[in-house]
Order: structure tokens, then sequence, then C-alpha cells
């Protein structure tokens, strides 16, 4: 076993056994607390209530003008809650886990999440429709409904999810709670920083930190559909492997089907194998079988695999002027004198 540091790079000998998070308690309580307090933020703006007016007055605070020296590098950092490198950034690191583990958990797990995400989020931005700041056509309106996409945060919210995918995976309270920290910083880096270059409002952060953590604290109830899934792609990957383990089937040759040539047997085993051969009995003709008294001759049955059996003696065609051997000659007329 190595013991240097590239050790981890290793592949694992065999599966760890890792159990996903169940629906505890405490977990029920703080999913329906940040439900009802992602309902209370939707209503707030729904009603245009103190929170739109908190919205306008952040806006028309500007922060981007007061305070400009940061503005270049909040540029780059709020990348961090973009999904498409976000995503690929996480899928890599997940794609080795999945490799080194020999699982796919981690990689359907991110994957199950994101989806969620773009059905909730996508679906309440298309249903709300709510414009940007930049966008706002009248102070102190909610700007709902008139064709926007920005209510909740999408980069807020894809923050929370994929790097708090992170810390759901980890596989020791101590990582776990790490990563918790660090994912919280970011998503939290990445929200405001969009308030401060003026793209969305504040209430479309706070709803996006919301969305997020509702997916990462439901994503227990999703595990049994993981489970399911990657069985049935392990069992998908088995039966290519049978298929690519198949005999293949020996070709037929040209001109009729392949004969094999079965092993010959002499003596008494011949005989018990073909009971249509029969000893020949001493002083009779080759060839011919001279059946017991008292017993009725058995047929014999014609093979077309055997060869025929060419009868001993002379090969020679028979003279007409001869007579055979063992014969009577035919009597000749006898010349008188």
């Amino acid at each position: 076993m190595r013991t240097d540091i590239f050790a981890r790079l290793d592949r694992e000998p065999e599966p760890p056994k890792i159990e996903p998070p169940r629906m505890s308690r405490h977990r029920i309580a703080l999913f329906g607390g940040t439900l009802a307090f992602h309902l209370a933020i939707v209503f707030a703006v729904l009603i245009g209530s103190w929170l739109v007016t908190l919205d306008w007055k952040v806006m028309l605070f500007r922060p981007y003008q007061q305070w400009p020296g940061i503005h270049a590098f909040l540029d780059y950092y709020v990348v961090l809650g973009q999904r498409g490198p976000t995503a690929v950034m996480v899928a890599c690191w997940l794609g080795w886990r999945s490799w080194r583990q020999h699982t796919l958990r981690p990689l359907l797990t991110l994957g199950a999440s994101l989806l969620l995400l773009n059905l909730t989020v996508g679906a309440v931005k298309l249903g709300l429709g709510r414009l940007g700041p930049h966008y706002a056509t009248q102070i102190g309106s909610a700007e709902l409904f008139a064709g926007g996409d920005i209510f909740p945060s999408g980069h807020t919210a894809n923050a929370v999810v994929t790097w708090g995918i992170l810390a759901y995976l980890a596989t020791t309270p101590r990582a776990r709670r790490y990563l918790s920290a660090l994912s919280a910083v970011v998503s939290l880096g990445v929200g405001l920083t969009t308030v401060y270059l003026g793209t969305h409002w504040l209430s479309d952060v706070l709803l996006g930190w919301t969305a997020g953590l509702l997916i990462l604290l439901g994503l227990p109830w999703v595990e049994p559909l993981i489970t399911r899934a990657e069985d049935w792609i392990f069992a998908v990957r088995e039966q290519w492997r049978a298929r690519g383990r198949a005999v293949p089937s020996v070709p037929v040759a040209a001109g009729g089907p392949r004969t094999v040539p079965l092993p010959q047997r002499h003596g008494a085993d011949a005989m018990d194998e073909d009971p249509a051969l029969e000893p020949v009995a001493a002083g009779s003709r080759a060839g011919a079988a001279a059946p017991a008294a008292g017993t009725r001759p058995r047929a014999h049955t014609v093979r077309s695999e055997r060869t025929p059996i060419t009868p001993a003696g002379s090969r020679r065609p028979p003279h007409a002027d001869r007579t055979p051997r063992g014969g009577t000659s035919p009597a000749r007329p006898m010349s008188g004198g």
C-alpha cells in the first residue's frame, strides 16, 4: 500500500460503502422553514411590500459607483455563479471521484440537482416575468409580469447548488463542515456581487438563496431514484460486456455442412455399437453371414455414410468358357471314329 501523497490519486481496490444522507427530523424542519421563508419572499414581492421599497433604495444607491475599485475583480468573481463554467469544474472533480470509488452516485447527484434547479427556478422566472434594475420602467413598482426572467437570481441559486453539492457528497463530517462553510461564502459573495453590479434586485438574491437551499435539503428524497438509475446503468454495461465476451460461431465451409469424422472402434466395441455387424462363420464365403439355426435372419441396413465393402476374391471379370471352381462342367459331344 502506498503511503505517499500521490496514493490519493490511485483507484481504490474496492468501492467504499458511502451512506447517503437521510431525511431526518432536523432536515425536515430546516426544509419546512426554508420553504416558508421562500414563499414569504414571493408573497412580499407580489403585494409590493417594504421589500420592493428596499429593492429600489439599494438600486438607486448604485453600489458600483460607490466602490468602483473592486468592479474589475467582481466581474470575474461572479463567474463562480455562472452555470456553464461551474458545472464543468464540479463535474470534472465528481467524475474523478466516481472513477476512484467505483460508483456513479456523485455524477448522478449533480445531474439530478441541476435538473431540479432548472425546473424550479426556471418555472418561477418565466411565471413571474420580473424585469431587472437596468430595465425598470416605474419607480417603486415590482416590475412583475413584464417579460423578464431574473426573479429569483439564477447565479445565486446555481452557486448554492453547485458548490453545496460538494458538501452534500462529502464522506467525513470534517470535510462536510469545511465545504459547507466554503459553499456558503461563495454563494453569499456571488449574490451580493449581482446586487453590486446592478443586474439583480436584493429580493432576487434572497429568493435565489432559498431556492438553492431547498434543492440541497430535498436531495435525500431523490436518492432512491439515483440508486435505481445507477443500477440500471451498471446492468446495461454488464450486458454490453457479455456480448463482447460471446464466442463467435464457426463459419460453414462452402459446398455443404461441415462433417466431423467419428472415431473408429474395433473388435467387440464395434459389434456392440452396431448390431448389424456379426461375426462371419468359419468356412463360409467372405461377406456372407450364416444365420444361426432356429433364429430369424436380421435385415441388414445399408448406411449412406459407410463405404461399401468389396467382397473378397479375384477382381477379374468372369470368362464364359471357363467353369467356376467347384462347379460341374457341361457335357461335351464325343466324336466317333
